[in-house]
């Protein structure tokens, strides 16, 4: 089982990015997926989700409306579009995935990405 994530980088505030992620091991249509990100000096966030059921996706609250989680099963790749970046989403962003827990608890899920670094600076 592997997630390999990748597109972070360094942006300019309101400035966009689209990370992704690949997944191998597994089909992906049989898994809910979630993105996190890891601050310096601060714990592991929840930023976004979606249900392997119904697609139902879920945002943490600092990046509604900014954020969009989707994904590809033919691909077997889970994206996160990123519109509107701040200093404050500067962080090492991280794919996950787990069989039965879905939402935004880091602790629910046991399969994880090596994180790519997104960067907002001007």
């Amino acid at each position: 089982v592997q997630l390999q994530a990748s597109g972070g980088g360094l942006v300019q505030p309101g400035g966009s990015l689209r990370l992704s992620c690949v997944v191998s091991g597994f089909n992906l249509k049989d898994y809910n997926s979630g993105w996190f990100r890891q601050a310096p000096g601060k714990g592991r966030e929840g930023v976004s989700s979606i249900s392997m059921i119904d697609g139902s996706t879920y945002y943490g609250d600092s990046v509604k409306g900014r954020f969009t989680i989707s994904r590809d099963n033919s691909k077997n790749t889970v994206y996160l579009q990123m519109n509107n970046l701040k200093s404050e989403d500067t962080a090492v962003y991280y794919c996950a995935a787990d069989r039965h827990s879905h939402g935004l608890d880091p602790d629910f899920y046991d399969f994880w990405g090596q994180g790519t670094q997104v960067t907002v600076s001007s």
